[in-house]
């Protein structure tokens, strides 16, 4: 990156994180989990325009790359966003091999990918289906997969109207890969698959926001593997849940 580039992607983080600051009041102590370097994806939920700037400025990394809809480059702010913190737009109604492949060039040059595999914005806070084109960025790529959940800045708007500051808590989890080996992929695993990765979301989450992934007793992880079993945030999830 070059160094003008990298200073101004810096000012802009600082501002994201003083705005975002003074409307919310954001907990996101956790990302500090996640290491500086590549290759890895963050798979986050998508609530509604508060995961770019909020989440993206308090990683700590230089080397976040992420993606979003090709219709919000029409919006200038949006557009000067992009251009520096390296934003790829994509083309929701189809497989968009051009974004993908832009992404794996990512990973393969050691960045840091974030992707939302509900694809569009849920606006309550409750989860959406997940959708399979994550899946093939993990699988071509092999990159690890760090799930970040967030929560509560479905309130934003409100809060704004009555002058209220929002609390916003964003959850890291534990990271796992995926294991397809000798495994034909078909549709239905593809889908198998991402919803096992949203799952892993859905664990970090209040119950009521888990939404399409409420019932952790339907959840698998046959195609994840962690550096532990114990590391599953699925696995411990339902340890949680059966003591209670």
């Amino acid at each position: 990156m070059k160094p003008t580039k990298l200073i101004f992607r810096r000012i802009l983080n600082a501002l994201a994180r003083l705005v975002t600051g003074l409307i919310c009041k954001v907990d996101a102590d956790q990302l500090a989990r996640i290491p500086p370097e590549g290759p890895l994806i963050i798979i986050v939920n998508h609530v509604n325009f508060l995961e770019l700037p909020v989440i993206y400025p308090r990683t700590p990394s230089d080397l976040g790359i992420g993606y979003s809809k090709a219709e919000n480059w029409s919006n200038p702010i949006y557009r000067l966003l992009f251009r520096n913190w390296d934003v790829i737009p994509i083309e929701r109604e189809a497989v968009d091999v051009t974004a993908m492949r832009r992404g794996l060039e990512a990973l393969a040059e050691g960045r840091i990918l974030f992707i939302t595999p509900e694809g569009t914005r849920s606006h309550d806070g409750r989860l959406q289906r997940g959708k399979p084109g994550v899946v093939l960025v993990a699988e071509h790529s092999g990159a690890p997969v760090w799930p970040v959940a967030c929560y509560g800045g479905e309130n934003v708007m409100e809060n704004i109207k009555r002058l209220k500051r929002t609390d916003y808590h964003v959850v890291v989890g534990n990271p796992f890969s995926l294991d397809t080996e000798g495994v034909k992929i078909t549709s239905a695993i593809r889908q198998q698959i991402v919803d096992e990765m949203m799952y892993q979301i859905a664990t970090l989450l209040p119950p009521e926001y888990r939404g399409a992934y409420s019932d952790l007793e339907d959840a698998t992880d046959d195609y994840l593997t962690f550096e532990s079993p114990g590391h599953s945030n699925l696995r411990s999830a339902r340890q949680v849940e059966q003591s209670a």
